[in-house]
């Protein structure tokens, strides 16, 4: 059993993980090849993210993913270099909207030079994506085109904030569906779709990814608090990062809830201190003090747990598919983005908490929604 840097993953089967890597490889060249321009400056800001280095973890589903079917096949590679360049064209567009100084330790393509050349680079990219997407076929375009405008409804829905009658935590578990969720299935459907597995096959793997993107931001949510750093992520690599930008992510969500349903004086000081004193980045005292107890708070192992179901749900949604390597792969990446994250003290609910958290799975998933209002030839 080996490991595949740096997405932390153990591949068991050799042949599989030879093909892994081998792909992997030729998506690196092929990114790097997309992001050549003609003039040397958009050069550098396209591959500025590129070369930062990265988990890669939407090329690896694609080239998982197309284990089921013939994993040589002509598409396959490109189709992981186009979910990567999209996915890089997000992030360089979400900087700006989150005023963000760095990504991965890296400083990020606004910071670098100014938001117009981040908006600009994130718009090369995805003129990239969408060049190599149209050799695909047009089934590909619609597929990418669907998770594109989920991506965006989901930041529209961010920026928006829910409705007076909407639930906060159900509405946050619609954006990450939409921000993170989207992209992340439309891997596993393009891998299954390049390499012929099949539109039952792809289906399943979009409903997976799904799942498993959710699981991946959730459990960076818990990290962001509980400790910088780590496989699994928070990018801006400092504790309470997110928090300090005025995201409300699920763990304050689940903080606000308790207070608002026990009424608890320690409950309601906390989210004033989070309020108030997070956002406050001359005070690190106060800063370093909403922060430790918000460690110790029930709230974020409702999170942490809130993670798991997803991962857990995403390893359920594989079920359909034959026993091979890469299902066990698949599988065991439901655990990898959640474990490298430290331990959640453990804490007791007081007797005024209510006996359990607000369900954090959406009714209906938006993915089954837009699978719905594809067309008949894109539908798994």
């Amino acid at each position: 059993m080996t490991l595949l840097e740096p997405m932390g993953l153990s591949l068991r089967d050799r042949t599989v993980e030879a093909g892994v890597r081998s792909g992997l490889a030729a998506v690196e060249a092929g990114l790097l090849e997309a992001t050549k321009s003609d003039v040397p400056f958009i050069t550098e800001a396209a591959q500025h993210l590129v070369r930062a280095g990265a988990k890669r973890l939407r090329p690896l589903l694609v080239l998982l993913a197309a284990r089921f079917g013939d994993p040589d096949a002509p598409g396959v590679v490109p189709s992981a270099v186009v979910v990567e360049l999209t996915h890089l064209a997000t992030l360089n567009h979400d900087d700006v909207l989150d005023d963000a100084d760095a990504r991965r330790r890296t400083p990020a393509t606004d910071a670098n030079w100014d938001n117009s050349v981040a908006v600009l680079t994130g718009d090369f990219l995805f003129a990239r994506a969408s060049h190599l997407l149209a050799d695909l076929g047009p089934e590909a375009v619609r597929i990418q085109a669907d998770a594109f405008r989920q991506q965006v409804t989901g930041q529209i829905l961010e920026t928006a904030g829910p409705r007076a009658d909407r639930d906060p935590i159900e509405h946050y578990l619609e954006v990450l569906a939409g921000r993170a969720g989207s992209l992340i299935a439309v891997s596993g459907r393009l891998g299954a779709l390049a390499s012929g597995a099949g539109r039952d096959v792809a289906g399943v793997l979009a409903r997976y990814g799904e799942r498993l993107g959710v699981a991946c931001r959730l459990a960076e949510d818990v990290l962001d608090i509980a400790e910088a750093g780590g496989a699994g992520g928070v990018p801006r690599g400092h504790p309470g990062a997110t928090l300090r930008e005025g995201f409300a992510t699920l763990p304050v969500l689940y903080l606000r809830a308790r207070a608002e349903a026990t009424g608890s004086p320690e409950d309601r000081e906390l989210c004033e201190l989070l309020t108030t004193e997070l956002t406050n980045k001359t005070d690190e005292t106060r800063y370093a003090e909403a922060l430790r107890r918000f460690r110790a708070h029930p709230a974020l192992e409702q999170a942490r747990v809130a993670a798991d179901r997803y991962a857990e749900e995403a390893r359920a949604a594989l079920a359909p598919l034959p026993a091979c390597a890469a299902r066990r792969a698949l599988e065991d990446l439901c655990e990898v983005v959640t474990r490298d994250r430290p331990a959640v003290p453990p804490t007791s609910p007081s007797p005024s908490s209510p006996a359990s958290a607000p369900a954090a799975s959406p009714a209906v998933s938006p993915l089954v929604a837009a699978e719905q209002r594809l067309p008949e030839a894109a539908q798994p």
